[in-house]
């Protein structure tokens, strides 16, 4: 029974901290409700198989997850409409599988700094955690209700800081009016095909970075995971299924799978199996639920939808804090990059845009051009 409560409890977790981004990614490229629904079951439905495939090929609880710090990118992008982000998702996700398959192309990665990739990824996800404060001007009784629920359930379980506060929010919400039940007949489950639109400004501006901060910031993260609970995970393997995942789901809406990180945590301990050689079958329940997720995404995402905005933000935000605060001290921990760091962040985190390209990509450029004239500036200094 362990094995089925801890896949549950990282489905939920997995869930209920980070949907409202994705609801925000959704928003920002103008995608209506149906759209939106589809993006959330083609999400489901990549993660859910992907688990079930890897964990039972490999014999060990390969969990995979939606990419968070991808869908806050794609939030942050402007000027982009759903098929041509379809077509970055496109070109993520093939990248992912050549990765996989070309391992020169895995070492040109591996080269890029993590205090670089670190900067852009704080840079993107600071606005979100700024505008938890932005929301608090208009609705001051709920945000600091989330924010105070937030800050105690952490002290509890850092799991529970963001799931206590959707919670209150859900309370409050309809406690107080701010929120009422949808009227009329809601789908359960609806997919919505679109064709994409291979433009050169999408791929650069939301497909690259997509893939830079979902190799960084989650598939990494969750191979450490895996081996910190003693497995020695596929690489390759997994790389490959979770973007072959990804290319098939991407005209969903779909953006991009991953390995988790916080979720397989749950499912990889000792109170999920006291033998490590049946903790496998974690990733199978987990799978399973992801797929009931995809049924019923319709349902769900009315519920939350009928939110406040404010909530929906709050905790998006909240949520976020976490890798936010990861990723800073990623990018600072260098004391030689940690300039070239600051400029990256802080491009990363502005509403920059040359030639259709937004911030993110734009934050890359100018840290590894810092970087390379600090490099130039030391050569030139040692030879004097």
């Amino acid at each position: 029974m362990s094995i089925v409560f801890s896949a549950l409890v990282a489905v939920f977790v997995g869930f209920a901290a980070s949907v409202a981004v994705v609801l925000a990614a959704a928003q920002a490229i103008g995608a209506t409700q149906a759209q939106t629904v589809s993006w959330i079951v083609g999400l489901a439905i990549a993660k859910g198989l992907a688990s079930i495939w890897l964990s039972w090929r490999h014999r060990m609880p390969i969990i995979c997850a939606w990419s968070t710090p991808g869908a806050a990118l794609i939030a942050a992008a402007s000027g982009f409409d759903l098929a041509a982000a379809i077509g970055g998702f496109l070109a993520a996700a093939a990248l992912m599988m050549l990765t996989a398959t070309f391992r020169p192309l895995g070492a040109l990665i591996e080269r890029i700094p993590m205090t670089i990739a670190s900067a852009m990824l704080a840079g993107v996800i600071f606005r979100f955690v700024v505008a938890v404060f932005d929301e608090m001007k208009l609705q001051p009784a709920l945000v600091l209700t989330l924010l105070a629920v937030f800050l105690v359930a952490r002290l509890i379980n850092p799991f529970l800081g963001v799931i206590a506060a959707l919670s209150a929010g859900l309370a409050l919400s309809f406690g107080t009016g701010l929120a009422t039940l949808p009227s009329g007949n809601m789908a359960l489950t609806e997919l919505v095909l679109t064709w994409p639109r291979f433009d050169l400004t999408a791929i650069i501006g939301i497909g690259i970075p997509l893939y830079l901060v979902t190799m960084a910031a989650q598939n990494l993260p969750g191979f450490a995971v895996l081996r910190a609970a003693g497995y020695h995970p596929p690489t390759a393997p997994s790389l490959f299924v979770t973007g072959l995942m990804s290319f098939i789901t991407a005209p969903t809406g779909a953006h991009m799978v991953n390995l988790a990180a916080i979720s397989a945590s749950i499912c990889t301990g000792a109170d999920t199996h006291p033998d490590p050689k049946q903790r496998w079958k974690a990733g199978i329940a987990y799978g399973l639920f992801w797929l009931g997720i995809a049924a019923t995404a319709g349902l769900l995402l009315a519920l939350i939808i009928a939110m406040p905005k404010a909530l929906i933000v709050a905790v998006a935000g909240l949520g976020l804090i976490g890798s936010l605060t990861g990723a800073l001290g990623q990018s600072m921990a260098k004391d030689s990059e940690r300039f070239a760091a600051v400029i990256t962040f802080a491009v990363a985190a502005s509403s920059l845009s040359l030639f259709g390209v937004g911030s993110a990509f734009w934050s890359l450029v100018a840290g590894l051009a810092v970087l390379t004239l600090d490099a130039l500036a030391g050569r030139l200094r040692a030879r004097s």
